[in-house]
């Protein structure tokens, strides 16, 4: 899939789940110090929402979905649904909304409840279309709105609620029962899971639901010395994570769960581009090189901030607040739900904004000069991102034509003095012939002589070595391929979709393919520029075979032949 597509295909249903995209340039907002106002902005906004939802919702009631919202795909799906109800649960209840108390919500929200239920099968999972089906942590994840629109309900709502919450409660119970038996797939899963049943069992006590806890912590939060978690998903898991771990302390008594939050949360400070952007290179998930701002920590750096009185927490919150407040209106029903949101945060202090910050965990290096900021990667296909405030090199790659398989990808990082470097060794050997001695049912069946196990011959060897070091107001990158000769090799500079490109020559049948031939190249984005160069090509084959498709951005090529040495200025 390419890089964006994730996101804009989930487009459609952001209003459901926001996935942290935003539109571009940032603080284009007023902050709205006084809660009141900012709780105000929440339900205006959500109404909106609602008013965008109500029209999906599948009204035929001769229709097997009846009740059903539609995703992106046209497919009525629980977890559309479950959103829907969190967000009419809001508006109800929210005396600033033109949806207070008012009747026209009432059938909707009691369809959509008895969609859900039909949906859901009698082991309490229920489907995700997409991928998984008669899922454990998909229900769980559908539990958070489904548990937060009875809770919003029970607290606010007056008698007219009462079918509506009878079908959330028989819903939660139902699937209660799946939580407490039911697998997962991903690390995160099962935190989410947590989650899900905390508040399952907030709502409707039961003994298996806190066993069924108490089993999953057993294995330990997953989080490193740096304070990230195992899938390092800057934009979706590190912040469903943090959320999953707050809910369980705070409704089952576990303070020891908000540890791992703090850490995470003071390592994301530092995963934040100089334009507000969350750096996304390190995932190991579906927002890997995504686009997106931080927005889904909101509710973490809200709550961990007044419990703590930290001042670099409320300042990410007052980010975030200015970069968009609409986009957070989904957290409207957690202030519902608990009013301590509603205190005052503390003096915001500073973001930090000038540092080297290594995570050998990650084998990750972030580095801020304020407004520029880059990020140095091993054991990824991108080493490099460099960013200045709104244009963005996405990433630097490079490849070589070696036995299919010169996708360069760091084995490692290191530091030499004021250097980073990273390197990779590649063996390209041929192979013999079997021995006599070998015992083999040689009937020509390729498959049943394995490969590795033959002799080797002719083996051929190549080194690469990048070396990246801070230079004036940006970086000098000294790439060296050396090994076998006359090997091609193509260094990719992924450039943001959007700027303007200077000084670059069109690769001939490529979209969004430029050689810089010699001399430098700008890239413009805004009022801020990238330089980058000296240019190099001596031949114009782009797509090495062996090599990742190119990336989805404006990419700028620099090519040559092995032994390769070039020392490369971005700036």
């Amino acid at each position: 899939m390419k890089r964006r597509t994730f996101l804009q295909r989930l487009s459609t249903t952001a209003s459901l789940t926001p996935l942290a995209t935003s539109h571009f340039p940032f603080f284009s907002k007023t902050v709205l110090a006084d809660i009141n106002q900012l709780l105000q902005a929440f339900v205006t906004s959500n109404d909106t929402v609602i008013d965008n939802l109500l029209v999906r919702q599948e009204s035929d009631s001769r229709h097997p979905e009846y009740g059903g919202i539609v995703n992106g795909y046209g497919i009525h799906n629980p977890q559309s649904t479950g959103g829907f109800l969190q967000r009419l649960s809001c508006g109800f209840v929210s005396e600033g909304s033109q949806f207070y108390q008012s009747n026209s919500l009432l059938e909707p929200m009691l369809h959509a409840s008895e969609y859900l239920l039909e949906v859901q099968h009698p082991d309490g999972t229920i489907d995700l279309h997409t991928t998984n089906f008669h899922s454990t942590p998909d229900v769980a994840f559908v539990v958070e709105p489904m548990s937060l629109a009875y809770t919003i309900l029970n607290i606010y709502a007056s008698t007219t609620t009462e079918a509506i919450q009878t079908n959330i409660q028989s819903y939660l119970e139902n699937a209660g029962k799946a939580l407490s038996v039911g697998g997962i797939h991903t690390p995160n899963h099962r935190w989410v899971v947590c989650m899900a049943l905390a508040r399952v069992n907030h709502l409707f006590p039961d003994p298996a639901y806190e066993m069924r806890v108490n089993e999953w912590l057993r294995e330990k939060i997953d989080i490193d010395e740096d304070g990230q978690y195992t899938e390092q998903s800057t934009l979706v898991y590190s912040p469903i994570v943090d959320k999953a771990l707050i809910t369980v302390a705070r409704l089952m008594n576990k303070p020891e769960l908000l540890e791992p939050v703090r850490r995470n949360l003071e390592m994301s400070l530092y995963y934040l581009h100089a334009n507000g952007e969350g750096v996304t290179e390190g995932s190991g998930r579906q927002d890997k090189y995504q686009k997106g701002t931080m927005i889904r920590y909101y509710y973490p750096y809200r709550y961990m901030a007044l419990l703590d009185r930290n001042p670099r927490f409320a300042a990410m919150v007052q980010l975030l607040e200015e970069q968009d407040t609409d986009r957070l209106n989904y957290n409207l029903a957690y202030f519902l739900e608990d009013t301590e949101l509603k205190k005052p945060l503390p003096s915001a202090g500073s973001l930090p904004s000038d540092y080297v910050k290594i995570f050998t965990g990650s084998d990750l290096i972030r580095i801020r000069r304020g407004e520029r900021d880059a990020t140095i990667l091993a054991k990824n296909p991108v080493f490099f991102t460099f960013f200045n405030g709104e244009a963005a090199l996405e990433g630097i790659r490079l490849a070589s034509a070696f036995f299919g398989k010169g996708q360069f990808e760091g084995e490692s990082l290191e530091r030499d003095g004021d250097e980073f470097v990273i390197r990779q060794w590649l063996e390209g050997p041929y192979y013999q012939p079997f021995t006599e001695e070998e015992d083999l049912t040689v009937d020509g069946d390729w498959e049943k002589m394995p490969r590795d196990e033959r002799p080797q011959s002719e083996i051929q060897k190549l080194l690469t070595e990048v070396r990246i070091r801070e230079a004036g107001k940006g970086f000098q990158i000294d790439i060296s391929v050396l090994g076998t000769d006359r090997v091609p090799v193509a260094i990719e500079l992924a450039f943001r979709q959007g700027g303007t490109l200077e000084n670059v020559q069109n690769v001939e049948n490529t979209e969004d393919a430029y050689l810089l031939e010699d001399g430098y190249g700008t890239f413009q984005s805004g009022k801020q520029k990238i330089r980058f160069g000296p240019g190099r090509a001596e031949h114009t084959w782009t797509q090495l075979r062996g090599a990742l498709d190119k990336l989805d951005a404006q990419s700028v090529y620099l090519t040559g032949f092995t032994p390769f040495e070039h020392q490369l200025t971005i700036e």
